[in-house]
Formats: structure tokens, C-alpha cells, sequence
């Protein structure tokens, strides 16, 4: 689970802003929030982040993004390679600093902190900290060129190997799982298998789960697909070889290398917009098209390309296995969609995401963040406050996150946020100032 991230000079964010995961103490849906017993603390199953366009949304969910990258793929084998901050640019100055990410998270029911500061250059800072329920124990400690270990890990020769070995462009984190070091595995396991994020202009990819009959899931898919009115009455896929597949030939080449066993990847054509499901097994890459079928007037099924189906309907169909994963048993998935209300209808994403809430417990260890411009999901009914955040933008272009937790006597739990968020008394809504235009066209139209 994701407890809290904090980050600071990051593209449209330039001072500290903080996300927190943690519950607040008041009581609006309670019997859904997950409790960790061993910190007695309460996490948030879910998050909202709502916003005007270029309020700085998106810039939040690739802030995660980066993190996920530079701990799980870092900056490759390449040693001179550059590192992909990017600072904020609006000022000057800030282009000189370090970007700096601090993020909390929950694994197999232990918190990790794991900070690190840096320049297009270099790794400035990296720390990991074990925390318990007493106390803080700091697993490592970097800066620049030096290290310090906990003492239980001072006498580990191998560990100080790797640091040596640890470029000043990598974490240190990835470079003990690259050196086959299993010290901080779980750490890094979670970063890669657990943190999940999905942007408007990707596709989720896990298809291969759901299109395959012998599988639990693939039942509960199709079943979703019917009751939300897309008129598919079922995926499938047609398998083929991977060379007769309207794939470009460099992307089949960085399939070969890419593809791990039984891991499959969905690959789209942009030339004749066809979707593939590629993965491995016994060593070859096997690839399967995928169809929807549909019902005609005769009650028979009716083979269609994905292509045919509208944006909506494919937007659902990325969607619906992050919905289906988030509420599996013992799920410990964390789901950051970009533009969840990217064409989809509101009630549409409404009773998915209640759907998601009305599984969720105080045993819940799976997460649902979202951003959204859709005020119609502002609702007490379905969301508490301190689940509720907002990004906006100051007269200086930089982003502030805050959550609605924060205004405890303007916004009561019966209050109808929504309009107060309209009346721009919260924030939030996109800075509009129609006079000057206005005044402009009609001294066009008079002067023509």
C-alpha cells in the first residue's frame, strides 16, 4: 500500500507538496478503511484528484511514474546516461536544484521510506528506512560518493561491493537487485509488481489474463463487458505466428529480447490498428489478436476488431481488468490512473468505482488512486473527504496539492461540495477570463 509521497521540484511542482494515504479520524465510511493493527494507523483504499486542465494532475501521477522507473529500470547499462528529471522551469534557479522524492510505503505489513534527491547528473541522496512500530532503523544512508549501513548490515562485504559497483547516475536500491542481492528485494518487488499506472494514451496491457477460458477470470470479464452495455458478448483471441502479425518489425525484434516467460504484453499496430497479445511460452513468442464478438439479429456471434469499437468501449475494456485485479482476493495492487473519465460516461465510472468500495475492509491491502476533471464523483456519498484532493495552480505556475480534510469547518460531511467547488471557493476548477476575449471579438465585429 501507499502511505504518503512527498516531492518537490518536479515539473509544474516546485515546493514540497505531500500526498498521505492515512486516514483522517473521522468517521464517514469507516467500515471500509483498511487498519494496519500493527502501527494502528488507518490507510485510504482510495484517492481522488481533481483539478482544472494543466492544474498539475498529471504531473503528480509521473512523479510516481519516475520513481517506479528509476528503482525498477533506472537509467540502464548505459554509464553516461542522463537521468530524466525534469526540474521546474519557471524559475531559473530551480534548474540547479535536485529534484527530491520521498515515498512511504506498506510491505508485507512493514513500512519502507525511501527518499533520493537528483540532478540530470547524479544520484545526490538515497536513504531506506525500516520503520516499526517503535522506532525508525535506518537500513542505509547515501550521499554522493559514501554510504553508511545499519549495523546489523556493517559487516556485510558483498553489500559495500555493490555500492562500489553503483554508478552515480542508479539508485543503489536497483543496483543490489542487478548484483542478484536480495537484501532489499521486497522493496524493489513491490515498486515493480505492485505499483501500477495508467495513463490516458496506454493501454493496461493484462489482457492475456482475461481472454484465456481455462482462467478464473476470464468469466467475470465478458460478464462486465454485457452489464455495462458495450453490446460485446465476449473477447477472444486468434492465434497466430508473431511474423505473420501486422507488427512493426523493430518492435518484434525488442519482443524477442523483452518478453518474459508467461508474462503476457499487449502490442498494438499503428498501421492497421489491430491489438496483439504477445507472450512466451517455452521459449517462443506466441501472438493472439484480439476480437470482440458481438450477437446479430439471428443470435449469432459476430467477429469484430478492436478497432471497430469506439473509444469508450476500449477505455472500459483497459479498465475492467485493474477494477477485476484491485478486488481479488489478497490483492496488494496500488492502481494510478491518469484522466480515469478519459471517454467514458460518468455513472459509468461512478459504479465501477463503488463497485471497488463496496468490496473494500479494514482487511483491504489493495489501492485505487485517480485523477479526474469529472466534478460529478465530488459526492460525501461515495468519497470521505481526506479521500477528495484537489491540484491547483498559483499565480507563479506552480502546482499545490491539498486535501478537502484540510477545510474541517467549510466543508462538513453533509455539505455539497461539488458546489462549492463550482462557486470556486475550494479551488480546483480552471481560471477562466472570457472578458478580454469577449471585448475582442466585438471590436472585430465591429471593425469588419
Amino acid at each position: 500500500m501507499l502511505i504518503n509521497f512527498s516531492f518537490e521540484n518536479w515539473r509544474s511542482f516546485y515546493e514540497s507538496n505531500s500526498f498521505s494515504m492515512v486516514a483522517t479520524s473521522e468517521r464517514q465510511h469507516g467500515e471500509r478503511i483498511p487498519r494496519i493493527n500493527k502501527y494502528r494507523t488507518r490507510i485510504l483504499p482510495m484517492a481522488a484528484l481533481y483539478g482544472g486542465n494543466a492544474s498539475g494532475k498529471t504531473n503528480f501521477c509521473q512523479a510516481l511514474r519516475f520513481v517506479k522507473k528509476m528503482v525498477v529500470r533506472g537509467t540502464g547499462a548505459e554509464p553516461d546516461r542522463f537521468i530524466d528529471a525534469e526540474p521546474f522551469r519557471l524559475d531559473k534557479k530551480a534548474e540547479e536544484k535536485p529534484s527530491r522524492f520521498t515515498i512511504e510505503i506498506l510491505v508485507d505489513e512493514m513500512i519502507y521510506e525511501l527518499s533520493f534527491a537528483v540532478t540530470r547528473k547524479k544520484v545526490l541522496e538515497e536513504k531506506l528506512v525500516q520503520i516499526t512500530s517503535s522506532s525508525e532503523k535506518v537500513l542505509y544512508d547515501r550521499k554522493d560518493k559514501n554510504i553508511k549501513f545499519h549495523s546489523s548490515l556493517e559487516k556485510d562485504e558483498f553489500l559495500k561491493y555493490v555500492f562500489k559497483g553503483t554508478r552515480a547516475n542508479q539508485l543503489f536500491l536497483t543496483n543490489t537487485i542487478s548484483q542478484n542481492n536480495e537484501t532489499f528485494k521486497p522493496v524493489y518487488d513491490w515498486f515493480k509488481n505492485n505499483l501500477v499506472l495508467i495513463a490516458p494514451d496506454t493501454r493496461f496491457g493484462a489482457y492475456g489474463y482475461y481472454i484465456d477460458e481455462e482462467n478464473p477470470l476470464y468469466g467475470p470479464m465478458n460478464e462486465l463487458l454485457t452489464l455495462l452495455d458495450t453490446g460485446i458478448e465476449n473477447l477472444g483471441g486468434e492465434e497466430m505466428p508473431l511474423e505473420n502479425t501486422a507488427i512493426p518489425e523493430e518492435l518484434k525484434e525488442k519482443l524477442q529480447e523483452e518478453v518474459e516467460e508467461n508474462i503476457p504484453v499487449l502490442v498494438m499496430s499503428p498501421q492497421k490498428h489491430k491489438w496483439y497479445i504477445v507472450k512466451r511460452k517455452n521459449g517462443d513468442l506466441i501472438a493472439k489478436k484480439l476480437v470482440t464478438y458481438h450477437k446479430n439479429w439471428e443470435g449469432e456471434k459476430i467477429q469484430f476488431e478492436m478497432a471497430d469499437e469506439s473509444d469508450g468501449t476500449r477505455r472500459i475494456i483497459d479498465l475492467l481488468p485493474a477494477f477485476l485485479s484491485l478486488q481479488a482476493k489478497d490483492s496488494k495492487k496500488v492502481y494510478v490512473i491518469d484522466e480515469i473519465d478519459c471517454s467514458l460516461h460518468t455513472l459509468l465510472i461512478k459504479n465501477l468505482i463503488e463497485s471497488y468500495l463496496n468490496f473494500c475492509s479494514e482487511a483491504t491491502r489493495s489501492q485505487l488512486l485517480i485523477t479526474t476533471h469529472d466534478l460529478l464523483l465530488m459526492d460525501q456519498d461515495i468519497l470521505r473527504r481526506d479521500e477528495m484532493w484537489v491540484a491547483d495552480r498559483n499565480r507563479d505556475g506552480s502546482t499545490i496539492m491539498y486535501s478537502f480534510s484540510d477545510y474541517n469547518k467549510d466543508v462538513r460531511h453533509d455539505k455539497d461540495i461539488r458546489k462549492s467547488c463550482l462557486q470556486g471557493r475550494l479551488g480546483g476548477i480552471p481560471k477562466i477570463f472570457l472578458e478580454p476575449l469577449l471585448g475582442s471579438c466585438k471590436e472585430a465585429k465591429k471593425n469588419s
